[in-house]
């Protein structure tokens, strides 16, 4: 799928590249993010995520290329971006003594909007992210997500045009993890670009509408989630023999009804069988009929499509980087904040 024009976009970087020392953090990144939408940054330890994030929000200073966030230049008008922008890292910033509504007053003060506007815009922010009944009560006592939810809220007091979260689930348990998913959806459906990044692969399959994956500071791919997993084979079908010595005739069967030029896979140990496929539901009533025609009994027969986890894999690879990887170094040198 082609990116989109970028007069519709809230965030467009070109060749953005930033080293520490002999590490190129960022190798000539580009992106382009559309207003309103869910983008996924994605990518193995030292792909140069959280740089790019850090980048964007002008937390570090580039070495080189371009980026506007919310149409101003991040290394020539840092405060005009900053004011359009809100940042929620891998750790919470709320304070845990302070009450949520406190906390929320807090920022808004903090942000010059005066008494009167940040305790109304705290009550809104409580009543937008579910924490009304918990407003009065320290975060010290909330759940993972509720103290997740907060972390957004406060991020939000501005209305920012341009949200970055950086790992936002990191820790959490299901629960925690679909209340913030559910707290980011409704951000986008309100008009605010969010940048995510995740090692869930899951999470970005959910929440993304586009993914850009990026290894070693550079780009690899970028699409839709349904894009990314079309372009690494598309639809299978999967059979499950119920006894071993049926193994053959399924294969026969699945073969019969694979893609041109395609052999089915066989797991012996797993009793399984699948093979791409080019039209899905010919393809399983056919293999479906002729093992019925055959008295073939099957424990499980069905259509998948290739998982997130697949797509990452086949594009990167299954490389891990060592604890001394390029965004940890990144971590540990001072922060250049662009002013």
């Amino acid at each position: 799928m082609p990116a989109p024009p970028l007069d519709q976009c809230s965030v467009v970087a070109e060749g953005l590249r930033k080293t520490y020392g002999d590490k190129h953090a960022l190798d000539g990144l580009d992106l382009a993010v559309p207003r309103g939408t869910v983008f996924g940054l994605l990518g193995p330890n030292g792909a140069g995520k959280t740089t790019a994030v850090r980048a964007l929000t002008t937390l570090v200073r580039l070495d080189g290329g371009r980026a506007t966030v919310g149409g101003h230049d991040v290394s020539r008008a840092p405060r005009a971006v900053r004011s359009r922008i809100g940042l929620t890292g891998q750790h919470a910033a709320v304070d845990q003594i302070l009450t949520a509504r406190q906390n929320l007053e807090m920022f808004g003060r903090l942000f010059h909007l005066g008494a009167h506007r940040a305790r109304r815009r705290a009550a809104e922010l409580l009543d937008q992210f579910g924490l009304t009944e918990a407003a009065d009560k320290q975060p010290q006592g909330f759940s993972g997500g509720m103290r997740r939810r907060l972390d957004l809220a406060s991020s939000m007091i501005l209305a920012p045009e341009v949200l970055f979260l950086d790992e936002p689930t990191t820790g959490l348990d299901p629960r925690g993890r679909s209340e913030v998913w559910d707290a980011v959806r409704g951000l986008a459906q309100q008009g605010t670009t969010v940048i995510l990044t995740t090692h869930y692969l899951d999470e970005a399959d959910k929440l993304s509408d586009r993914i850009a994956v990026i290894d070693r500071g550079r780009n690899v791919t970028e699409d839709t989630p349904a894009g990314l997993k079309r372009a690494i084979g598309g639809d299978r079908i999967e059979v499950v023999a119920a006894e071993a010595r049926d193994l053959p005739a399924v294969a026969a069967a699945v073969a019969r009804a694979a893609a041109e030029g395609a052999e089915p896979e066989t797991d012996a140990a797993g009793l399984r069988v699948h093979a791409p496929v080019a039209e899905r539901v010919p393809a399983l009533t056919a293999v479906a009929r002729r093992l019925q025609d055959e008295g073939v009994a099957v424990a499980d027969i069905g259509l998948r499509r290739p998982t997130l986890d697949e797509v990452f894999l086949a594009l990167t690879g299954s490389r891990t980087e060592s604890r001394e990887s390029t965004e940890q170094q990144e971590s540990t040198e001072h922060t250049e904040v662009t002013v």
